[in-house]
């Protein structure tokens, strides 16, 4: 890991971190090994690591160069034994330079008009206070009190000297969007009353409609505004932007862990404008706004380059637009990162070395299945393996795989590519979704005939793929000799771990899920609620975790499908020991990871 090279250049590099030739004891500095101990950073053993790669540089070649001998803390970072930030703390108290919570303080209104959003938006810093009169000091809330540079623009900026105050980031920013507001709200309010020419009645608009409306998109402010909203969705760790109109309003709403959250709405005479310039950006044409479309955007950010599924469809007052922002880093998932337990991840790791069968993965959309078979695929993944996909559409690329994205308006569906890829030898083949009879045949038919077989169904439980296979035509016979196994998942967001406090569940609860009231008492279980906090936006969670349930297709359950029973009935051939969503659910709110509630509201148990 590393610093600011500006932070560490002030970091002491004497023999305990006192700076050459003892410099930091004659000024009566504290050592920052020794503040490093007391934070409760570094043991004693690991300073003394850190002091003697600290002597070994001292008498390397780089001092032989005449370089710069390396800072205790960036052999401390360089070892991998802290944060930056924790060095960073370190450092700030050995200056004297105090910490604040800028949660807990409210800035002085004459401090924050001195530096404009833009300026405390790129640097990460805020206002508290300025000493009235020419000159005076104005005290300053920074991620990095020790970077010079920063410190040099805001005197640039306002004309007075700095005085520093050392603040967690994420803590800074989002004070930062509570007294400055986001950028695109800033715009918004700007934008709000701007005039709304025409905009209103868009179809009477003179001359030809599409080039009007690509008019209306090309305006900067519009392509500000839609690229402000995009960036603070992605910021906001949000998974889909959804944009609703509605007679005299425009609203916009994140999904973040599952749950919308709306945002400050633009103004309603953009409506066209916005969503015409988000067609644009899906390769969408702007002129038909009376069917359903779908897109895809290629959109560069500072965090790296980030995908979007865009959808429209047409209502009453005008195209509802979702866009769907693909976490790069899923695909990067593997089974043992899922949150399974170990008895059922092993279950689930012997299923992927069978060389033929089916494994399907079940639940409702958003719900996490397609990073659970990416996880699958790279597990087993070997270059002497033939691993083709059939996706609609292939959300993330694999290194190694072959993945075919479904073509309707060319006449290319899963039936149609499936067919196409057991002409290609594959040994593994993954179906985005198993939707008709078709796609159901073909893919039991193929492994029957030695392929594994990933793929999707969109049913309520384990057993349940089950029965809707045999509601699709398929042969109980053939559906008993190929399946292998069925993981049905639902994702549950956990207790936020800033504001989590412990709690005593409601006994009602725990008899709801098939539990003794007193197991609310027992001391192996530790219960937790998010009290909500600035971190979580006051929900209470932050982030989410998947509750699994996977039925292993022993002999017992072969012949349960064989009588064409029902899922109840499948259901009870799994035994006593089968372990429900809903239970491993309970067993994880009983770990304090979520909460009884967050897993019955999912579960729907």
């Amino acid at each position: 890991m590393v610093i600011q090279s500006s932070s560490v250049a002030d970091a002491d590099s004497g023999p305990a971190g006192n700076g050459a030739g003892g410099l930091g004891a004659a000024l009566g500095r504290v050592r920052l090994g020794q503040l490093l101990i007391e934070d409760g950073v570094l043991e004693a053993v690991e300073l003394d690591r850190a002091l003697e790669a600290q002597d070994a540089d001292r008498g390397g070649a780089s001092a032989m160069n005449g370089d710069r001998p390396a800072r205790l803390g960036e052999v401390v970072l360089r070892l991998g034994l802290a944060e930056p930030t924790a060095v960073r703390r370190a450092l700030c108290r050995q200056r004297g330079i105090d910490f604040v919570d800028v949660a807990e303080v409210t800035p002085e209104s004459a401090a924050l008009k001195l530096l404009s959003p833009e300026v405390v938006t790129k640097h990460t810093v805020l206002p508290l206070s300025v000493v009235e009169g020419e000159g005076g000091a104005l005290t300053l809330a920074m991620a990095d009190p020790l970077d010079a540079s920063v410190r040099e623009v805001v005197r640039a900026v306002t004309g007075r000297p700095v005085s520093a105050r050392l603040a967690e980031a994420a803590a800074l920013r989002d004070a930062i969007g509570r007294h400055y507001g986001s950028q695109a709200e800033r715009m918004i309010a700007d934008l709000a009353g701007a005039d709304a020419q025409g905009a209103a009645s868009i179809d009477e608009a003179a001359g030809d409609l599409e080039a009007h409306l690509q008019e209306l998109a090309a305006e900067p402010t519009v392509v500000n505004l839609v690229n402000l909203l995009i960036l603070e969705a992605i910021q906001a760790r949000a998974s889909d932007v959804h944009v609703e109109p509605f007679e005299h309003q425009l609203r916009v709403k994140y999904r973040i862990d599952g749950l919308l959250h709306e945002v400050k709405p633009p103004p309603k005479h953009l409506q066209d404008a916005i969503t015409s310039r988000i067609k644009i950006m899906a390769g969408m044409n702007i002129a038909e706004r009376f069917v359903p479309q779908d897109g895809h955007i290629d959109m560069k950010t500072p965090g790296g380059k980030v995908d979007l599924r865009v959808a429209t469809a047409p209502t009453v007052y005008g195209e509802s637009v979702v866009l769907r922002i693909l976490d790069a880093t899923a695909a990067l998932y593997t089974l043992d990162h899922l949150g399974m337990d170990k008895p059922r991840l092993d279950s689930l790791k012997n299923l992927l070395e069978f060389p033929h069968g089916v494994v399907l993965v079940t639940g409702p959309t958003g719900s996490g299945k397609t990073t659970t078979l990416y996880a699958a695929l790279q597990h087993i993944f070997s270059p002497a393996l033939k691993i083709i996909t059939i996706e609609d559409p292939v959300e993330y690329r694999l290194d190694g795989v072959n993945q075919i994205p479904v073509n309707r308006k060319r006449g290319l569906t899963f039936a149609d590519g499936l067919r196409a890829i057991l002409r290609q030898d594959p040994d593994v083949v993954m179906i985005g979704e198993i939707r008709d009879r078709e796609t159901a045949d073909i893919a039991i038919r193929a492994a029957l005939t030695g392929h594994l077989v990933f793929s999707t169904l969109h049913t309520n439980d384990a057993a349940g793929a089950v029965t809707r296979l045999t509601d699709m035509g398929v042969e109980p016979f053939l559906i008993a000799s190929s399946l292998r196994g069925v993981l049905a998942q639902r994702l549950v967001r956990k207790v936020c771990p800033e504001c989590r406090r412990e709690m005593v569940p409601d006994e009602a609860l725990i008899r709801r899920m098939g539990h003794r009231a007193e197991e609310t008492r027992n001391g192996s279980a530790t219960w937790y609620e998010g009290a909500g906090c600035r971190v979580c936006r006051n929900v209470g969670y932050r982030g989410r975790m998947g509750v699994f349930e996977l039925l292993v297709v022993d002999d017992a359950v072969r012949s349960a499908i064989n009588r064409r029973e029902d899922a109840g009935s499948v259901r009870k051939a799994l035994g006593a020991e089968h372990v429900t969503m809903s239970e491993d659910g309970y067993r994880k709110a009983a770990q304090g990871q979520t909460t009884l509630d967050e897993v019955l509201r999912v579960t729907h148990e």
